[in-house]
């Protein structure tokens, strides 16, 4: 593996204290590609304003203005987020989608241990085997 230098070591990123990310699978996995540049910014936008389960509520006002878009822009490009199944909405709210695909989280979920349930040893030693 070959070592990355750090161009800017004063501008090394943090993870910020409130909660944002961009997953990286959105370009991996061509989740981007195909998507217009106003679908694109919106995307963002709500990547970058969104809490921790993907939601956000700001109003198409503030979003296209914010945004520097027109009302039917906004509509377009929410459109084109929604039919590609990046975001869900339901006015006034917005909720940045799982790049995974929907019955993969249902699974993964399904394996993990709840508060208080007993495990046996042999699913104790398989999931420090899995790494989990």
């Amino acid at each position: 593996m070959k070592t990355k230098p750090i161009l800017c070591p004063q501008r090394l990123r943090q993870v910020p204290r409130q909660f944002s990310w961009i997953d990286q699978r959105l370009v991996r996995d061509r989740h981007i590609r195909g998507r217009t540049p106003q679908a694109l910014a919106l995307y963002l936008f709500l990547c970058t304003v969104a809490d921790s389960q993907g939601l956000s509520y700001y109003s198409d006002a503030t979003a296209a203005g914010t945004l520097g878009f027109g009302g039917v822009e906004l509509r377009a490009a929410r459109a084109e987020l929604v039919a590609a199944q990046l975001i869900a909405y339901g006015s006034p709210f917005y909720q940045v989608l799982s790049l995974e695909p929907a019955g993969a989280v249902a699974v993964a979920r399904a394996h993990e241990p709840r508060l208080g349930e007993e495990l046996s040893v042999g699913e104790i030693l398989r999931s420090m085997m899995e790494g989990k």
